[in-house]
């Protein structure tokens, strides 16, 4: 249980929402791209948004994964770098 008394409480909370607002500020740049980064993953392959640091979805094959990749690249006309089993960029394609 969190006691809100603790003052690391606090410096948590305010990290976070910090962190939060910070995203929020890149998100409304008109130059911030959306690079999707397709990457391997314990379970197979995963997309996973530019900066961000959650999975946007994990599947099984590679060809998957970069077709939902590409699919939201589309949407916010940025690009695709797909990372080779290595974790080294393998190859990248653009759709602006």
């Amino acid at each position: 249980m969190t006691d809100i008394r603790d003052a690391k409480f606090w410096e948590r909370l305010i990290e976070k929402i910090l962190k939060i607002l910070g995203k929020g500020i890149l998100g409304k740049r008109p130059d911030h791209k959306r690079h999707q980064h397709v990457v391997p993953h314990a379970e197979g392959w995963a997309v996973r948004g530019e900066g961000n640091e959650r999975y946007t979805a994990i599947y099984d094959k590679q060809k998957k994964a970069i077709d939902r990749a590409k699919e939201i690249a589309q949407n916010y006309n940025s690009d695709v770098v797909i990372h080779g089993r290595n974790g080294r960029i393998r190859d990248r394609r653009s759709y602006d």
